[in-house]
C-alpha cells in the first residue's frame, strides 16, 4: 500500500474523529522514538563519536555482552547519561493525563528511556524494557539501576548474589518477554480506538499490533510527522509532533 504525502505539522480533527475520541471507553496506545525524541533524545542510531565504529550487535547482543562487557556497559552508562536529563513532554503528560480519564487505557511502548513512567503512566507495557533496570544473568532478578553493585576495577554491576547484571532491555536476536506480548497483543485486540504514536511502523513484531487492533474492529489512528508504512492502513493519520497533536485529543476525552 503506497505511503501518502506527510505535510509538515498538517493535521485536521474532524467531527467523526472528535464523536471517537469522546466516546471511547477502551483505549490503546503505541509509542516509538518519535515522542522520546521530542524529549530532545537521540535515536542513537546516528553518529556518536567513540561509538559509530561499533556495530550495533556489538553493544546491544548476548554476544556482544559476553565479548566485552566493559565496552557495553559504557555504552549504557552514557545512554544513561544522556537520557537522564530529558523531560517528558506534553505529549506524554497527554497519555497520562488520558488514562485517568477513562475505565481503560493501556499504554505499550516501544521505548526504554522510562519518560511514560515519569509522566505518570501506570497501566504500561515496555516491550524492549527498561534502560533503567538491569536482570542478573544468575538468579534472574531485576533491580533498579540504583541498586548496582560495583565490582573493583572492572567496573561491572553485580547482583547481590554475585551473578552478573546485564541491562533489562532486550537486544538482538532476543525475543520481547512472554507476558509483556501477551498483554500488548490482548490491548491491541480488546481495545476501541487505537493510537498509533511516533513509531516508524518496521519495527516487528510490535509493528503489527495497529493492525491487528484495525483487524479487530478499533479505529486506528496515527500520530507522525511524517509518512510511514502504517499511513495507509489508518483511519486517520495526523500528520504533526506527539507534543502538540496529543494534547488536542486530549481536550476531547470526556467532554
Amino acid at each position: 500500500m503506497d505511503m501518502p504525502d506527510s505535510p509538515a505539522s498538517s493535521w485536521v480533527i474532524d467531527d467523526r474523529l472528535k464523536r471517537l475520541v469522546r466516546e471511547a471507553q477502551r483505549v490503546s496506545v503505541l509509542t516509538g522514538a518519535g515522542i522520546s525524541a521530542e524529549s530532545g533524545i537521540p535515536t542513537f542510531r546516528g553518529d556518536e563519536g567513540l561509538w559509530k565504529q561499533f556495530r550495533p550487535e556489538e553493544l546491544a547482543s548476548m554476544d556482544g555482552f559476553l565479548a566485552n562487557p566493559r565496552i557495553v556497559w559504557e555504552w549504557y552508562r552514557f545512554r544513561r547519561d544522556v537520557i537522564g536529563g530529558a523531560q517528558p513532554n506534553d505529549g506524554h503528560l497527554a497519555l497520562a493525563r488520558w488514562e485517568s480519564l477513562i475505565p481503560e487505557f493501556t499504554l505499550i511502548t516501544q521505548n526504554v528511556d522510562g519518560l511514560h513512567t515519569r509522566a505518570g503512566n501506570r497501566n504500561l507495557i515496555e516491550l524492549h524494557g527498561n534502560l533503567w533496570r538491569d536482570r542478573c544473568l544468575e538468579c534472574g532478578r531485576t533491580v533498579e539501576a540504583s541498586e548496582e553493585v560495583i565490582s573493583g576495577q572492572a567496573e561491572l554491576p553485580e547482583c547481590n548474589c554475585g551473578g552478573r547484571l546485564r541491562p533489562d532491555v532486550v537486544w538482538f536476536g532476543e525475543m520481547l518477554p512472554e507476558d509483556e506480548w501477551r498483554r500488548a497483543d490482548e490491548a491491541a485486540s480488546l481495545c476501541d480506538l487505537f493510537l498509533a504514536v511516533g513509531t516508524s511502523a518496521v519495527v516487528h513484531p510490535a509493528a503489527g499490533l495497529p493492525r491487528l487492533a484495525k483487524t479487530r474492529g478499533a479505529v486506528l489512528v496515527e500520530i507522525n510527522p511524517e509518512a510511514t508504512p502504517l499511513s495507509g492502513w489508518a483511519d486517520y493519520t495526523l500528520f504533526g509532533p506527539a507534543g502538540q497533536v496529543l494534547p488536542e485529543l486530549l481536550e476531547l476525552v470526556g467532554t
